[in-house]
Parts: C-alpha cells; sequence; structure tokens
C-alpha cells in the first residue's frame, strides 16, 4: 500500500528526561522516526523537554517544542500548529501515556487528529491490566493468576485468595515503577499503596509469581495488511523476579529448542494481532516453566521500548525508522532496509553471534540502599557487547560497564580471592551461596566462586534458577582460567611462553590482556606484545541483519578471534576515531553522546571518515547511519587500540565522551594514537592541583585553598591549615564520586577511609568549602588563539550542591556585569594559557562580590546540549571542526551570543527507585537526566523547568515549612510571597514561632514524635501541595527523612534549599499571573544575535 496522503502534519512526542526505566534510547527511536517522516515527505513537530537530545537539534523536525510533557502544553502545540496524525509510539511509557489521555479525554477528536501506529484501543488491551488479561484469555493465551484492583482492599483479597508470593504490577507505568514482590500481608498492604499511588490510573495488577521461571522477549513487528516478522528472541539469563532493564540478556535466545522457539513465535504472531497493532511494533514478554515447558504472558509494550533498541542494534535492523514507515501506510515489502541498501524490510534478521547485555547501577550513590534486584527496575545503563559466543560475548561485556572490571575475575579485582577460595571457610561458602541465591549486581562474580569452591551445576541452579546451560558455559571459562595459570611467570618481567593455541582459545573465551597479564603475572603491554608477535589480533565482522548473505551498505562490526577480516579500511581518506562515553551512569549520561554525535557530523561535512567506538544500545552514535563506521566494542585501551592498528587513523577524539575516553587517552597516547584537540598535557595540567596551582598564580586568578593528600595523616595536617569546612574529593572521576562537604577531623578520617579507594592512585583534593557561595559554570570553545564563550550559566542552588543537580539559569539573573565580565576574562586567560582546542567547561564560585575559581575541565561538559540549544550554535560540532584545524573566524563565530529569553535547566531524580533514601542533594551527583525551560521571564522558564521534572508545582492549597535555625531569616520572604498569593502555611513549631512573630499566619503542624495528624499524615491524606524542608545537619533527624521519602513516595513536590525556595515561589506567581504560553526552538532562535 503507498504511504498515506490524507496525513500532512505529524505530532511526535518525546519521551522527555532520562529517569530509570526509561533512558537514551528512546532518543535513538525519536531521531530515527524525524528522519523517516521527513524522508516520507511529512512536516513535522516535535515536542520533548530533554534538551540532552538529538531529536530536539533543531534541523531533525520541522518545529521542536522544549516544553514540559503534559496535556496542557501538548493542548497548546496542537491549537497553534494544527497537526492531522499523533504518533505516541516511539516516545517511551511517557509519550505513550500522554496520547492515550488525550484520546481518552477527547482532544484528539475534538481537533480532528488521528493516532497512528497505535490507536487508542491497540493502548488499551496492552497498557489496562483488565482488558490485556480478557483480550489474551479470548484467544487461549496462557497467564498467571491475578486479579486487578484499584484499592487496597480489593487488592488484598485479590492476593490473599491467590496465596503467597505475589507480584503486583501498577497500570500505565514504567520500567516496573511501583512494582514489587508481597511475600505476606504485611508487605501486600504497603505495596498495594505504594503501586496504586505511582500508577497514573490508580489501577494494580496482583499476579501469581512465576518467580524462577526463563523469561523470554520477542521483538515483533505488524504492518496495515498483517504481515508480521519477528526481529529476535532475547532470553534473560536472570530468571524471573528480576526486571528486564535490569537482568543479564543474550540475544538470539541460547536455551530454547526448535519446538520451543517455534511455539514462541506462534504466540507472538498471535498476541501483536489480538492486541491490534497495524502499523509498528511490539515487544512481548514470557515467562517458561523450565520444570515442563509450560508457557505464560507476562506483558506487552505496544511501543518502542528499550529492548527494542537492544534487539534494533542485535541484529542491525532499523526497528524505528521501519516502524515510523508502517505507521503512515507504507508495508514490509514497500521499505528498504538501509543497512543492507538490497533488501525489504519483509525479512527477517538471520544472526551468527552472540549479543550480550548488561546493566551498570549506582547503587553506591544511594548509601543505605540495598544492592537487590526485584521488579522495580534500578538500572541507570547498559552496555551490549558482541562475540562469537557467550564466553566471549560476556567477558567483553563486563568490561564494557566501566566498574574498573576486565571480565568474569582474575582481573585482580576479586573480593575473594583464589587462595582464600582454594580452602574456603564456612563464612566465605554461606557467603557465596546467598549472594547467589539474591539477585544483585554482583552475582556473577559470585557464580564464578561458586564454581571455584566446587560447587555443581545443579547445586549453583537450585541456589540461582539461573539455567544450566549458561553456568555450564561460565565453567568452561574458569576451566580455561586454570589452564593459562599453568603458563604463570615467576617474574613480572619475564618473557611470556603460552603457546599460541592457548593463548588464541583464551582470547575466544574472550580473555582480556588485563586478565591474561594477572593470570600469567605479566603487564598488559607485555601480553599485547606478545600476542602481536604471534600475530594474533582479532577479526572484525559485520553486524548486517544478514549473516553475510547480502552485502552491507552501512556496516558496523564487532571484534573476535578468527582469520577472516569483514572490515576492510579504506587507505584513501583522512579517518578520526571519536571515542564514546559507553553505559549511561550518574554523572556520565546522554549529554556526553550527543557530543559524539556533532563530531561525526562535522567529521562528514569536512570529509573525514568518522569512525565510532562505543558499546551503547541505547544511544544515537550506535545508530547504524551515525558515522561512517561503527565499531560496537568495549572502551578499554586493548579495544581502543586493535581498531586503530587497523584502521590507521590520524587521531582519537578524546573530549566529547565524558571522563570515559580522558581516563585513557595518555595510555592510548602512549601506544601511538594521536590525540586530536586540547593535548593530553593541558589535561594533566588542569587535574593536576599542583600543576594548576601554578598557571592559576600566574594568571593571578583566584582559587579557595587547596591541597591534596594521599593519606589520612596528610589530610588532618592540610584540614587544619586550611580551616573546616572544607571540601574532599578523588581525583580524576566524574559526577562528584565520592565528594563530600567534611565538617571535623572525624568526618574527615571516616572520608579517608573510604575516599582512597574510589580514588586508586591519585590523591584526595582538599579544597576550603565556600559557605553561601553562588556558583557559576561557564561553557567555551578555544582554538588556542581565540575564545569564545558559549553561555555563563548561574547556579540557582548555593555551593554544596554538585553543578550536575543544580537547577542552572542562562543568562545570569543576580550577577553584576563587573562579575561577569570578570569571569570572562578569567575563562579567557585559562583557555588561551592551556591552548585549548575545541570545548572548555570552568566552575567558578563567588562570594562576596569575589570570584574564585575551582575547577577547569578542557572537554565536553554536560551542559554543551543545554547552552547549543538556548543559543542556536552547536558548539560541538563547531569544537570538531577545530580539531581539524579550522579557526574561529574561520568558522564564523567570534562573540558571545545575546538571548533575549531565560532558559533554565533542571536535574530529575530517581529517590523513587530507592525507598526510604533521604533526597537530600550534597556535592556528589544524584540526578540521571535533565530538563529545559524556556520562556521570556525567569519565574515562568523556571515554572517550565518543575513541570517538565516533574514537580507539580500548585496555584493554590498548602504549603508545609520545616526550616534548620540557620534559614529561619531566609525563609520569612518566601513564607509571606506564599502567604500574599493565597496559600494557607503550616509548619513545625520552631519555624511557626519564627514566622508568627512576622505577622504570618501560620498552622503548626506536630512532629511524628509528638501526635496525630503529624506532617507524613497530612501528606498520605492529599493535604499538602508543596514542601519546604531545609535538612537540620548531615546527620539528619529521622523524622526529618520520613518528610521528605514520603514526599516523593506520594509525589508531592519537595524544595530542600533556601535559594531553591525562592526560585519555586517565583516560578508559582508566575503561573498565577501569566498565561502559559508554547513557542518553538526555531521561534526562539530566528531573534538571537551575537
Amino acid at each position: 500500500m503507498p504511504k498515506r496522503k490524507d496525513i500532512k502534519r505529524i505530532l511526535m512526542i518525546g519521551s522527555g528526561p532520562i529517569v530509570i526505566g526509561q533512558a537514551c534510547e528512546f532518543d535513538y527511536s525519536g531521531s530515527q522516526a524525524c528522519k523517516a517522516l521527513r524522508e516520507e515527505g511529512y512536516f513535522t513537530i516535535l515536542v520533548n523537554s530533554n534538551p540532552a537530545t538529538i531529536m530536539t537539534d533543531p534541523n531533525m523536525a520541522d518545529v521542536t517544542y522544549i516544553e514540559p510533557l503534559n496535556i496542557e502544553t501538548v493542548i497548546e502545540i496542537i491549537k497553534k500548529e494544527k497537526p492531522d496524525a499523533i504518533l505516541p509510539t516511539l516516545g517511551g511509557q511517557t509519550g505513550l501515556n500522554l496520547a492515550f489521555f488525550l484520546m481518552k479525554q477527547g482532544i484528539l477528536k475534538k481537533y480532528g487528529i488521528e493516532s497512528i501506529g497505535a490507536d487508542v484501543d491497540a493502548i488499551s488491551r496492552a497498557e489496562d491490566r483488565e482488558l490485556f488479561k480478557k483480550a489474551m484469555l479470548e484467544i487461549g493465551v496462557s497467564m498467571p493468576k491475578s486479579g486487578i484492583a484499584h484499592s487496597v482492599e480489593e487488592g488484598m483479597k485479590i492476593g490473599l485468595k491467590i496465596g503467597f508470593p505475589l507480584i503486583l504490577r501498577p497500570a500505565y507505568t514504567l520500567g516496573g515503577s511501583g512494582g514489587s514482590i508481597a511475600y505476606n500481608k504485611e508487605e501486600l498492604e504497603i505495596f498495594l499503596a505504594k503501586g496504586l499511588e505511582i500508577s497514573p490510573v490508580a489501577q494494580i495488577l496482583v499476579e501469581q509469581s512465576v518467580l524462577g521461571w526463563k523469561e523470554i522477549e520477542f521483538e515483533v513487528m505488524r504492518d496495515c495488511v498483517d504481515n508480521v516478522i519477528m526481529i529476535t528472541s532475547m532470553e534473560n539469563v536472570d530468571p524471573m523476579g528480576v526486571h528486564t532493564g535490569d537482568s543479564i540478556v543474550v540475544a538470539p535466545s541460547q536455551t530454547l529448542t526448535k519446538e520451543e522457539y517455534s511455539n514462541f513465535v506462534n504466540l507472538s504472531k498471535k498476541i501483536i494481532r489480538k492486541i491490534g497493532i497495524t502499523g509498528g511494533g511490539a515487544n512481548i514478554q514470557f515467562a517458561q516453566n523450565p520444570d515442563n515447558g509450560g508457557i505464560v504472558i507476562i506483558e506487552v509494550n505496544p511501543r518502542l521500548s528499550r529492548s527494542s533498541a537492544l534487539a534494533s542494534k542485535a541484529t542491525g535492523f532499523p526497528i524505528a525508522r521501519v516502524a515510523t514507515k508502517l505507521a503512515v501506510g507504507l508495508t514490509l515489502p514497500e521499505v528498504l532496509n538501509q543497512v543492507t541498501g538490497k533488501t525489504t524490510a519483509f525479512f527477517e534478521p538471520t544472526v551468527d553471534y552472540c549479543v550480550f547485555k548488561i546493566c551498570r547501577f549506582t547503587f553506591e550513590k544511594f548509601p543505605g540502599t540495598k544492592r537487590i534486584l526485584n521488579t522495580s527496575m534500578k538500572a541507570v545503563g547498559e552496555a551490549m557487547s558482541i562475540g562469537r559466543n557467550f564466553r566471549e560475548a560476556l567477558q567483553k561485556g563486563i568490561r564494557s560497564i566501566e566498574t574498573k572490571r576486565f571480565g568474569l575475575g582474575a582481573d585482580g579485582k576479586d573480593k575473594i580471592t583464589d587462595d582464600m577460595l582454594k580452602n574456603p571457610s564456612p563464612e566465605i561458602t554461606g557467603e557465596i551461596k546467598d549472594m547467589i541465591r539474591k539477585p544483585n549486581d554482583g552475582r556473577f562474580f559470585y557464580l564464578r566462586y561458586a564454581i571455584k569452591i566446587g560447587l555443581t551445576t545443579d547445586e549453583i541452579y537450585e541456589l540461582s534458577k539461573i539455567d544450566r546451560w549458561f553456568i555450564d558455559n561460565l565453567r568452561q571459562i574458569v576451566e580455561t582460567e586454570d589452564e593459562i595459570k599453568k603458563y604463570r611467570n615467576k617474574n613480572i618481567d619475564d618473557e611470556i611462553n603460552m603457546p599460541k593455541e592457548m593463548f588464541v582459545r583464551a582470547k575466544t573465551h574472550g580473555f582480556s590482556d588485563v586478565q591474561l597479564a594477572v593470570l600469567l603475572n605479566s603487564r598488559e603491554k607485555n601480553v599485547r606484545q606478545a600476542r602481536k608477535k604471534l600475530n594474533i589480533k582479532p577479526a572484525y565482522k559485520l553486524v548486517d541483519t544478514c549473516a553475510g548473505e547480502f552485502k552491507a551498505e552501512k556496516p558496523y562490526y564487532y571484534s573476535t578471534y578468527e582469520t577472516k577480516n569483514e572490515s576492510a579500511p579504506s587507505s584513501d581518506k583522512k579517518k578520526v576515531l571519536i571515542l564514546g562515553g559507553g553505559p549511561n551512569r550518574i554523572g556520565q549520561g546522554i549529554e556526553f553522546d550527543y557530543c559524539c554525535c556533532h563530531a561525526s557530523y562535522a567529521l562528514k561535512e569536512e570529509g573525514v571518515e568518522s569512525i565510532m567506538v562505543n558499546c551503547n544500545p541505547e544511544t544515537v552514535s550506535t545508530d547504524y547511519d551515525t558515522s561512517d563506521k561503527l565499531y560496537f566494542e568495549p572502551l578499554t585501551v586493548e579495544d581502543v587500540m586493535n581498531i586503530a592498528d587497523l584502521e590507521k587513523p590520524i587521531g582519537a577524539i578524546v573530549q566529547f565522551g565524558g571522563q570515559t575516553p580522558l581516563n585513557i587517552a595518555i595510555q592510548l597516547e602512549k601506544a601511538g594514537l594521536k590525540i586530536l584537540g586540547t593535548s593530553s598535557d593541558s589535561i594533566d595540567i588542569a587535574e593536576d592541583r599542583e600543576r594548576f596551582r601554578v598557571i592559576v598564580k600566574k594568571l593571578g586568578i583566584l582559587q579557595p585553598e587547596n591541597d591534596t593528600a594521599k593519606s589520612f595523616k596528610e589530610a588532618r595536617v592540610i584540614a587544619s591549615r586550611i580551616g573546616y569546612p572544607v571540601l574532599v574529593r578523588p581525583s580524576y572521576v566524574l559526577g562528584g564520586r565520592a565528594m563530600e562537604i567534611v565538617q571535623d577531623e572525624k568526618e574527615l578520617e571516616l572520608y579517608m577511609e573510604h575516599a582512597v579507594e574510589v580514588s586508586g592512585e591519585h590523591p584526595v583534593l582538599i579544597d576550603k568549602f565556600l559557605e553561601d557561595a553562588i556558583e557559576v559554570d561557564v561553557d567555551a570553545i578555544c582554538d588556542s588563539q581565540a575564545c569564545v564563550i558559549g553561555g555563563i550559566l548561574e547556579h540557582i542552588e548555593a555551593a554544596g550542591i554538585h553543578s550536575g543537580d543544580s537547577a542552572m539559569v542562562l543568562p545570569p539573573h543576580t550577577l553584576t556585569d563587573d562579575i561577569i565580565q570578570k569571569i570572562r576574562e578569567y575563562t579567557k586567560k585559562i583557555a588561551l594559557e592551556l591552548k585549548v582546542k575545541g570545548l572548555l567547561n570552568i566552575q567558578y564560585a563567588v562570594r562576596y562580590n569575589t570570584v574564585y575559581i575551582l575547577e577547569v575541565n578542557p572537554r565536553a561538559s554536560r551542559t554543551i546540549p543545554f547552552v547549543s540549544k538556548a543559543i542556536g550554535v552547536p558548539l560541538a560540532k563547531l569544537a570538531t571542526k577545530i580539531m581539524l584545524g579550522s579557526t574561529l573566524k574561520e568558522l564564523g563565530f567570534t562573540k558571545e551570543v545575546n538571548i533575549k529569553y531565560t532558559c533554565v535547566k533542571e536535574s530529575v531524580f530517581p529517590f523513587v527507585r530507592f525507598p526510604g533514601v533521604d533526597p537530600v542533594l550534597g556535592p556528589e551527583m544524584k540526578s540521571t537526566g535533565e530538563v529545559m525551560g524556556i520562556d521570556k521571564t525567569l519565574g515562568m522558564a523556571f515554572a517550565k523547568s518543575q513541570i517538565a521534572a516533574g514537580q507539580k508545582l500548585p496555584v493554590k492549597g498548602n504549603i508545609f515549612i520545616s526550616v534548620k535555625n540557620e534559614d529561619k531569616r531566609k525563609i520569612i520572604f518566601v513564607a509571606k510571597k506564599l502567604s500574599d498569593l493565597g496559600f494557607k502555611i503550616f509548619a513545625t513549631t520552631g519555624t511557626a514561632n519564627a514566622l508568627n512573630k512576622n505577622s504570618l499566619d501560620v498552622e503548626i503542624v506536630p512532629k511524628l514524635h509528638e501526635g496525630r495528624p503529624n506532617v507524613v499524615d497530612r501528606i498520605k491524606s492529599g493535604d499538602i501541595n508543596l514542601i519546604i524542608n531545609t535538612p537540620s545537619s548531615k546527620a539528619t533527624k529521622q523524622d526529618e527523612t520520613s518528610i521528605r521519602s514520603t514526599a516523593i513516595l506520594y509525589n508531592v513536590p519537595l524544595v530542600t534549599t533556601i535559594s531553591g525556595a525562592e526560585a519555586t515561589v517565583n516560578g508559582i506567581e508566575g503561573l498565577i499571573k501569566n498565561k502559559f504560553e508554547v513557542k518553538s526552538l526555531q521561534e526562539y532562535h530566528k531573534g538571537v544575535s551575537p
């Protein structure tokens, strides 16, 4: 069928900020969709609140709105843009839910808009637990025993009838949010209340447990004439009970028989037809009883999902692009597969390799949280590896997630050493069994320990319920490890004498050079030299959707140790490696992938072959058409140098991938790979406190007093000299890892015990902490001879909150012209002194009208996408061209851009995923993503940023205030303003007394131990619309933590700083007094001038 001609203008809804359960996979799918729609000649209108995405670049859609994702905003955009259709299936659960509620409320019907890809009935049948159950039973697909509850009482009756344990699944949520496992009546009651609160339709499925069963997924596509294809099967290595977003996953499935596979395929076809998807894809999740092979359906995602991105990258099949084409009426045979350039999309992908997905967790950011995995997702990112077999893919996957591990143990980092495992104590044996019984983020290392202490495959299976096939493959890795040890050197610098056959076997089992160095008592560089001497080097194989049946037009590659190499380097073109950022994590996210993509675009414009190296399947950088070549490989010295040896590039770009490539830059340079842009020596000057202090002094720039220490003894002397409080942190880390404000010597001693481990060989940095200072971020671009400011961003929160967590305003809203000018001068001085070629980020503190420099990062910062969207200049693209030799003058960017509107960047936090964690901000970064608010006034821009971040700012109702003693004077103005705006103020006794003395009418609310109804009762009853609560001290009182964590659970807006409270009141006033207006990025950029 030809594409539809009755629709011209299509509205796409993005997924919003990066949160646990919904990450940058939807930037990948949204970007593909934008390109696909424009290829077919449709006018595209995009709305998304996340500025760090490629899809919100103003050249992706015809019209781009960076606005909050809610019904009110979309209605305003609909009124203005008059779309004919809405595409709801590419914006994750956020986009799907928003479109669904627009349908249910009659908004789409009112404005004559059609939902394409999935209509309201299809979405309802998949997402509404009651309708889903009915649909599956009608086609004879088995389901676990279950019931639908709309209240706690209803859920208790259903649960007690089914029997424990029980799985709870709230409707219309993402990443298993609110999902849980209840083992008794008390837990059931608590989890029902939580799940019903989180579900936007107050509906929860109470389901019979299938814990320990296999979890199998299928990615399926269907077009409007009922053609159905299977993209791939995926098998969760972890059994049911672990959210698929947290589980290790392999593709294709490894343990199914031919008959079982055929059965799953037939079921998948029945299900996608019954759900009613007629132009797109679905992810279908099954559970299979390992004892009798029985199959039950778990859920269907009637949209592109996290698994869709994995399936797409695993097979090379461009799912998002094809789904978009199907949504506008094309059929599978009519859509060309751009990867092969010859076949159509009506061609099921064939793979002759194993894909391994492993997750990245950041439990260390949330002290006190149990490292347990369950049905509520907790991973913040993932990596994908490809190997010729499961063993190779597994070991590559482990070294891809950047937890300083280089394979399945044997890398010198094992918590339980081989010597301890030879004659394990009962305590060690008990610990190992306990760790493989309870799903956790370190379980695979404990499976190795279990094999080493002699547990049988059956014993390990009974404890873990991980399929015996996977356990046997792990056993083969351990056996190979023992074989390698037979060739161990006596002295570390002895020549390696392991035979070639054993070397090849080790490599085909995925062993890294680091592991081999540990096992052979050698050094990594010596292993590399011995390997090259024996001519043992990787071959690169194609990911082409067809197992080599057709020559690929858009190839990408993975390494394996075979003889035939399928990656033929071009000899006539200049080539540049771009090193990506690896898996998302707190501190290093989509912002860096954005920069890497822009580097690739710039190289193409300059006629230079772009070669991307990355291992993150969620990203645009690993899409098939972003770069000329893509290598899906871990970002280690070994893996990058293997590619460099083959491709022989003119150099590598390391300043766009966050800390990941910077950490290996010096080693790469020593190995012979040229680093483009700012020199590694300049980067080292910025990181090395002693060298940096000399530069700052030379330039006459003030710096808080600071020093470095490698022991508590050194740190104690330094802190005593500088004076408490001090800010302490490890060197060479990102996201404020292990950064703390230390008040006294006792706290310092506790910190040093922990931080030296984080810092490794690098010293701990100690700075005088500037209390009540204003922090400022500056992004600039430099060609070593000239420097131009990209943006000066003023933090809303005072110093002490990590820059990645603080709200920021561009242009600055309280700094004087003199201060801003001094910041400009300092930035240019430093950039030219360091001979920066590319991007530069500098953080300053302003205290009592004095400017202090805090740190310099001669690389891309996480604010580059935000600043680029604000000023309308692609800074990362320009920086890439500078690295190739262009000047700022040649590029036409010689003056700072002045904007006549206000942009606010706000952070988004995952506290709801970690119940009981105190949601207080500090110097260690905790946010997973960001949003952007743009408007002509600061108040409205801030209000938009808060709404986009999920803080539903009230315009009427009750405000609860409880602040520490030092903040009581400062809170008076805030409370008075709220009272004037018509809000009723509630407060605890101390805060109420301070407010009453200033003629404010305040109702006292008892503290938790003073009686009831207390503030927690009032939050649960829905009586409180906003909470302002500043923590009393580092060791916060239990009732304060309860107030804040309850606010998070019940989605009540929470503010924990005075500066944040002041901005919030400003935003509320803006909402009350101004009309909510929407304006496209293209309209804002029309008025921009340098």
